[in-house]
């Protein structure tokens, strides 16, 4: 490979989950050579290498080292997909356990010194690939199978009290999206259960079994209006469907065109399997 352009080449900086390996299945079948940036400690390693044209571990905070991986081999073009766990970022010492690079001093202690959200770390990250000639390009155009459709998606229809609950609920979550809380609520009887914050949605429905072990409530999940499409789209899978239907819950309420649904026709498969009603919503 050459240091020139290929334009056939796309980078991908993968953190936790699926997702990057669907997104790296879909990208090869599209013809695409695909150079992989697989975030230390959180990638699917093991799965994305076979898949690859290349690929490289690199750094949690070394943002710089991706930038070097990808232009090395032909990437000018990226897509930044899977979970990072924040929570690593709250440990004691993280900065020194993580080894951050000068670009994400440059970051973290200047533009983001007064306010280091996670939108605004994203967007820096972002402006900080691109002034090294790496941009990030939405992933929705290379998984557009994947992404949920408007209306019911399951052959369960929903119930009059699950309708009740999303129109509750769904007005409600725009608005904790809006203040950048989370991407998920929790909803019985028109009462929010839970609230999705730093911890993720698996262990937010966790949570809401806790509170609510009867059963019977609802999820919404959904993008905030305000984020930038390139990265942390809402995602779900077969196991968020497991984990819901383990946790008591009835209905799982997506918000159509922006919503991930990994291995989509397996998920609603199992959806039907285990009583769990799946609807798009825009």
């Amino acid at each position: 490979m050459t240091q020139q352009e290929d334009k056939g080449v796309i980078g991908v900086i993968a953190g936790e989950g699926m997702l990057p390996v669907a997104v790296v299945r879909n990208l090869k079948m599209a013809g695409h050579r695909v150079v992989c940036a697989g975030l230390h400690g959180q990638s699917r390693e093991d799965l994305l290498r076979p898949l690859c044209d290349h690929f490289s571990r690199v750094g949690l905070i070394r943002i710089n080292q991706w930038i070097r991986v990808l232009r090395r081999h032909g990437a000018t073009r990226a897509i930044m997909v899977g979970r990072v766990a924040k929570e690593r970022l709250y440990a004691p010492f993280h900065l020194l356990r993580y080894i951050p690079d000068w670009r994400f001093f440059r970051i973290y202690f200047g533009r983001l010194r007064h306010d280091k959200r996670s939108a605004n770390l994203l967007r820096a990250v972002a402006d900080e690939l691109a002034s090294g000639g790496v941009m990030l390009i939405d992933a929705r155009n290379h998984i557009p199978e994947l992404l949920a459709d408007v209306g019911v998606m399951t052959r369960r229809r929903p119930t009059a009290e699950i309708m009740a609950d999303t129109e509750f609920a769904w007005p409600l979550l725009q608005r904790i999206n809006e203040l950048l809380i989370g991407q998920c609520v929790s909803c019985l009887n028109r009462e929010i259960i839970a609230v999705e914050a730093v911890e993720g949605t698996d262990r937010m429905i966790e949570r809401t079994h806790t509170l609510c072990p009867r059963g019977g409530w609802i999820l919404c999940k959904a993008s905030n209006p305000n984020q930038d499409v390139r990265f942390d789209l809402p995602t779900v899978g077969p196991a968020t469907i497991e984990n819901l239907q383990r946790s008591g819950a009835s209905a799982l309420i997506l918000q159509a065109g922006k919503t991930i649904m990994l291995e989509k026709p397996a998920l609603l498969k199992l959806a039907d399997e285990l009583g769990i009603v799946v609807v798009g919503r825009e």
